[in-house]
């Protein structure tokens, strides 16, 4: 059994290296098209997340407002005043 050439061995592991090389690319492709979705996902996340604090804090601002409307002894449950 004899050996192949040098050039041949080189010749070999050129095209097997091409062929990683080629493999690695589309890998690497794909990763970036994960992450530009990836991306897209998480600022539409944190837009939706913004709108529905500011919807809250909305609410909350409200809150203060629709108690100092109660009568006193319901803005305490009532507890106030009661028999013990």
């Amino acid at each position: 059994m004899t050996n192949p050439p040098l050039t041949e061995q080189i010749a070999e592991r050129v095209e097997r290296l091409l062929v990683r090389h080629e493999e690695l690319r589309r890998t690497n492709e794909l990763l970036a098209q994960q992450v530009q979705a990836l991306t897209h996902e998480r600022d539409s996340l944190k837009s939706r997340l913004m709108a529905a604090r500011a919807r809250v804090d909305a609410l909350i601002d409200r809150l203060p407002a629709a108690a100092a409307v109660l009568p006193a002894d319901q803005a305490d449950g009532g507890k106030e005043g009661a028999p013990t």
